[in-house]
């Protein structure tokens, strides 16, 4: 391939950049399947103890925990071996979940079947996100990583939709399985076929930009931007600049870290909630699915409108705005004000979480962005690990299901709060 190949633009690069959102589209659905069937049915169906959160929630601390570290490695290894590798890799680790699913003896079962599904997550999704940093342009980030969270997110919210029905209509296992193989299998063979390999994109950006410093061009526009590293930095450099050493990665990795405890409640205590409150397993399927649907959509002005006003804005608002959501949900009583609320956290988590990644793309150097996005996951997704464990103690603890919803409410304030006191605007232009 020619130089000339390598340039960014999603106009430029439109087939790649549609094989990348049908993988993500794939990813979602196999995430959702199981986001309103296995909490609502974990006494009836896997036989959990009744009012064990801590247990209930030991489904969302496997799968952040292994997500979180696959993110991280799927990073690294992506710079070496490319993205369409891993992605394959991801999905031929999620072939026996189905499976898992369907002869579960127990709710440990389960929780050893997250463990995969954390894998495939972190190796497929994290492969959509890196290879769309690699052929859009700067001032296309916050489009791209809405349009990929769009998609993505709306296969979580329409899996948990569809497979709520069909476990309503049918065997819930025996729906869970089949809908799983099929969704598996169609994104093996879509990533085996049709999924362009983006790497020569991000080295053709790496070796312009030492190209231009050479030449004495560095520190004019967009490469002033870039957070200062070695030019070859080790798996260690990488994880101590983003974790710590650079105030505003610092200031990312934590909301990105906070705000999955918003989709470890939705996923895990809101069905169980809503089933205490006396709601179907459809209404339940309704709720989360709104909750994911709005979440999705808004991604699509959500994304764009921090390539327009920068990233810190629509961050702190999305932060504020899911706070105030989460902490009326359980002062409510009916199935359409649970809906309305969950559209509110959905908006929240709209205007946050792409900005989030967008930020992220902003100022990690080309060289090393695939790996630098993939420490930053590696924290994210590891919220859903210390979120879901926070809940679950304070749950059992307490006696209350809405400690749960009182404790993600008020570290969202607290994690706004740093980024207005942390953040600086990484957008290029402003």
């Amino acid at each position: 391939m020619s130089a000339v190949s390598y340039s960014p633009g999603i106009r430029e690069n439109r087939r790649a950049f549609l094989e990348q959102l049908l993988q993500v589209f794939f990813v979602g659905l196999t995430i959702g399947m199981q986001r309103t069937v296995l909490p609502a049915l974990a006494e009836s169906e896997f036989g959990l103890a009744r009012g064990s959160m801590t247990a209930l929630f030991a489904l969302v601390v496997s799968f952040g925990v292994v997500k979180g570290s696959m993110n991280f490695v799927s990073g690294r290894l992506s710079e070496r071996l490319g993205r369409r590798r891993v992605l394959l890799w991801g999905w031929l680790v999620a072939i026996p979940i189905p499976f898992m699913m369907y002869w579960a003896p127990s709710w440990g079962w389960l929780v050893a079947a997250n463990v995969l599904l954390g894998i495939n997550q972190g190796f497929a999704w994290s492969m959509t996100v890196t290879a769309k940093m690699d052929i859009v342009r700067a001032d296309q980030r916050g489009l791209a990583t809405g349009l990929n969270e769009f998609v993505g997110y709306g296969g979580v919210a329409l899996a948990g939709l569809l497979t709520g029905y069909l476990a309503s209509l049918y065997d819930p296992r025996l729906s869970l399985l089949v809908f799983g193989l099929v969704v598996i299998a169609a994104a093996l063979i879509a990533g085996y076929f049709a999924f362009t390999e983006t790497l020569p994109f991000a080295k053709a950006e790496a070796a312009g930009l030492q190209a231009k410093a050479q030449q004495n061009a560095a520190g004019v526009g967009q490469e002033a931007r870039y957070v200062a590293g070695p030019d070859n930095p080790t798996t260690a450099q990488i994880f101590a600049l983003v974790s710590w050493r650079n105030r505003t990665f610092l200031a990312l990795a934590q909301a990105g870290c906070v705000e999955k405890f918003v989709d470890a409640l939705v996923w895990a205590l809101v069905p169980v909630f809503l089933v205490a409150k006396g709601a179907s397993l459809i209404q339940i399927g309704w709720v989360t699915g709104i909750y994911g649907f709005v979440w999705g959509i808004s991604q699509l002005w959500t994304g764009p409108l921090s390539d327009r006003l920068g990233r810190k804005a629509p961050t702190v608002a999305g932060f504020f705005l899911c706070a105030a959501g989460v902490l009326i949900f359980p002062l409510l009583g009916a199935v359409w004000a649970w809906g309305l609320t969950a559209a509110v956290i959905g908006v929240g988590m709209a205007l946050l979480y792409p900005t989030l990644i967008a930020a992220m793309g902003d100022i990690a150097h080309p060289a090393w962005r695939g790996s630098a996005l993939g420490v930053y996951r590696f924290w994210r997704d590891l919220g859903y690990a210390i979120g879901a464990l926070a809940m679950g103690l304070i749950a059992d603890a307490t006696g209350l299901l809405e400690a749960g919803f009182w404790l993600t409410g008020a570290a969202m304030l607290v994690s706004g709060v740093w980024l207005i006191v942390a953040m600086q605007e990484t957008h290029p232009r402003r």
